[in-house]
């Protein structure tokens, strides 16, 4: 068996070549984050068609057809279903990806999708509406799971200098699947009355495609030394991911990380948290609650409900009915023009500025928003496309931070034990945040009108002050450096707490020992890897 002493000399040299690397991050995300994007996306084009199948079907069935109210509360289950088989998809990520690894989790998780298409595709047959509510959960699921192991599997595989933009690919591919699901879902493509069922089952073939694609590249270095305690496994898979050996600087810091499971697990390969271990470790309560409040206000601001109801809001905003089909797909554009230009951006400006420049951004165009349909209200020239602008820049704001960084945070903050709950607690507050938009949008429309963004405004506000207060930058950082850096901030309520109560934690002890061996080539101690094997 391989050790860290037996790699190569010329390993011990930074090099890399991405393209297992990338090809890996393809195959993953295709039928991942790419599929929550696109199946936001493409129920917004058939809601007509799907709302009158609904009351055909019931009349059929009754002899007698549902009032609109009625109509649009079935509506509203399908639409909420997705949220909710998003939270189960959630809950179940986190033992999934312990129990069958980041990879084979992705691939599994495929499943949910192909029933959800065999019920889409049959309902009209079985003239059952009931099947499109039940189908929305199970692609629901899948998308709670791929986007709390997704991100989880990238943070895992990239090296350190490419982590921030790696994982941000998932971002990049949830803002091509709004496009391309709007796209799709045009009149002339799939979005007329007679396709409607082949839209919301043309999502399988993302699922396909990553079914026969993903099995051919590596499982999460880090999960096959630290979960599993495969070494070996380890080397050759991080030799792939980089385009050759193993290097050893990565190795040994993914050696330090077993080190640090060991201590806690006894020497034992680790066992993960549970979420309930995690909201009482007091060492991590700092970073969770961070990772909390930027998980739930990346769905509390209101962009990713915008899709949802986005042909309402430009038809409020004064858009010619005819006109929105393609005027929404601007959105799902702005979106993945800001995502992209964001995934070039991060790695030099880092996380903490996106972040908070993102929530700040949209703040600033809250208010502009609110102003201009104060002034449509007044009959003002101009302020319907005012209005429109505003949406687009709201968009592309929170595509150039919060819609990336938030998934990133989890896997920067948290080690190999304590991240699969860091992400179902994130992924399920997510969640419940975007189920909750869904139902209150159109609530929040009518009842403030004009005023209808002030409330995403303070959410943003609140946002931006918050986590500049609390987030460190992560850019280019070790696990131990993060921590060491969120120890700094929350220094003096540490002090105040005896350590009769607090006990002695041999982790906080490695992360120490961990931050004054911080691996840059400079500092390189070629004797460490001899160590860290024993």
């Amino acid at each position: 068996m391989k050790s860290a002493d037996n790699v190569p000399e010329e390993t011990r040299k930074p090099s890399f070549n991405g393209v297992t690397l990338g090809l890996t991050v393809l195959c993953a995300a295709i039928g991942g984050t790419f599929q929550y994007g696109y199946n936001i996306s493409i129920i917004n084009a058939p809601t007509s068609y799907i709302q009158k199948f609904i009351n055909d079907t019931y009349m059929e069935r009754w002899g007698t057809g549902l009032d609109i109210p009625e109509v649009t509360l079935v509506w509203t289950l399908i639409v909420s279903a997705f949220s909710l088989g998003g939270l189960l998809g959630a809950l179940l990520a986190g033992p999934m990806s312990v129990r069958f690894g980041r990879k084979k989790s992705l691939l599994l998780n495929n499943s949910f999708m192909f029933a959800a298409t065999v019920l889409v595709l049959t309902c009209r047959v079985a003239k059952s509406f009931e099947m499109i509510i039940i189908a929305r959960f199970l692609v629901g699921m899948n998308s709670g799971v791929s986007m709390n192991v997704q991100p989880m599997y990238f943070g895992e595989s990239a090296p350190k200098h490419l982590r921030g933009a790696v994982a941000f690919s998932s971002a990049v591919f949830t803002a091509f699947g709004i496009f391309l699901g709007q796209v799709v879902g045009l009149t002339e493509v799939l979005g007329s009355e007679p396709l409607w069922p082949y839209l919301l089952a043309s999502n399988a073939l993302p699922a396909l495609v990553q079914l026969l694609t993903l099995p051919w590249f590596p499982e999460s270095p880090r999960y096959l030394l630290i979960d599993r305690g495969d070494r070996e496994a380890c080397l050759q898979a991080l030799g792939r991911l980089r385009g050759g050996e193993a290097p050893v600087l990565e190795m040994e810091e993914l050696l330090q990380e077993q080190q640090m499971s060991a201590a806690i697990n006894s020497g034992s390969t680790s066992s993960a948290k549970t979420p309930w271990s995690l909201f009482k470790d007091r060492n991590l309560r700092s970073q969770l609650k961070t990772v909390m409040a930027a998980s739930s206000a990346m769905m509390l601001c209101g962009n990713d409900s915008i899709y949802f109801y986005a042909s309402y809001i430009f038809q409020e905003a004064g858009i010619p009915p005819e006109k929105i089909q393609y005027i929404t797909i601007g959105t799902g554009a702005s979106e993945l023009t800001a995502s992209i230009l964001s995934n070039l951006l991060i790695e030099r400006v880092g996380r903490r500025y996106l972040l908070i420049g993102g929530y700040s951004l949209m703040s600033c165009w809250s208010i502009v928003f609110t102003v201009a349909l104060s002034l449509q209200s007044r009959k003002v020239t101009g302020m319907a496309y005012l209005s429109m602008v505003c949406v687009f820049s709201y968009i592309l704001s929170f595509g150039l931070g919060p819609a990336g960084v938030t998934g990133i945070l989890p896997a920067e903050l948290f080690d190999q034990t304590a991240r699969p709950a860091a992400y179902m607690i994130a992924g399920s507050l997510m969640w419940i945040s975007l189920f909750l938009m869904g139902m209150l949008l159109p609530f929040i429309v009518n009842g403030l009108g004009n005023f209808c963004f002030l409330p995403f405004l303070c959410v943003c506000l609140v946002s931006a002050v918050f986590l500049g207060l609390t987030l460190p930058e992560t850019k280019g950082k070790t696990l131990a450096q993060i921590t060491a850096a969120f120890d700094k901030k929350n220094q003096g309520k540490m002090n105040e707490v005896p350590d009769v109560m607090t006990g002695h934690d041999p982790l906080k002890d490695l992360y120490q020992l961990g931050k004054a061996c911080s691996f840059t080539p400079s500092t390189h101690d070629p004797d460490l890897g001899h160590k860290a094997a024993e």
